[in-house]
């Protein structure tokens, strides 16, 4: 693992607010990416903004590992079954919560709404307990 480079760092979360003000600005829209890619295949005569959106955030990221010399290792060492299983409760809880991280934690709570402050606190305190009981209960990514 590299260390903590508190640059890219701050670049990266002034380019994610960026992108997430352009948006609300632009098209009234809030950068949830969740709701973004459901409302992509739930029809609607919006598919075209929601697509370059989403394009673009997959396409920024490619340039970006294309063209810099640092990444980050993957994780091993993972089954199969715990990350299907994350992945099933992950799109639940986005289901359950009206929504993702990205919609509560950057844009809800930049906008005050005590909703997404809430579910930011569930999120993470859930990641932790998760993190948690996989590593020293189930003894995954030990």
């Amino acid at each position: 693992m590299t260390s903590f480079t508190p640059y890219s760092a701050l670049a990266g979360g002034a380019l994610i607010g960026l992108a997430a003000t352009l948006l609300l600005l632009f098209n009234g829209r809030i950068a949830g990416i969740s709701g973004i890619v459901n409302g992509l295949f739930n029809g609607g005569n919006d598919r075209a903004w929601r697509a370059t959106f989403l394009v673009g955030m997959i396409g920024a990221a490619a340039l970006v590992y294309h063209f810099t010399p640092v990444h980050f290792e993957g994780r091993s060492g993972f089954p199969v079954w715990a990350l299907m299983v994350a992945g099933l409760l992950v799109g639940a809880g986005t289901r359950l919560g009206s929504g993702c991280t990205s919609g509560h934690g950057i844009c809800g709570i930049g906008r005050l709404s005590v909703r997404s402050v809430a579910a930011t606190a569930c999120f993470f305190s859930i990641g932790v307990i998760t993190a948690l009981a996989s590593r020293h209960l189930l003894g995954i990514g030990s």
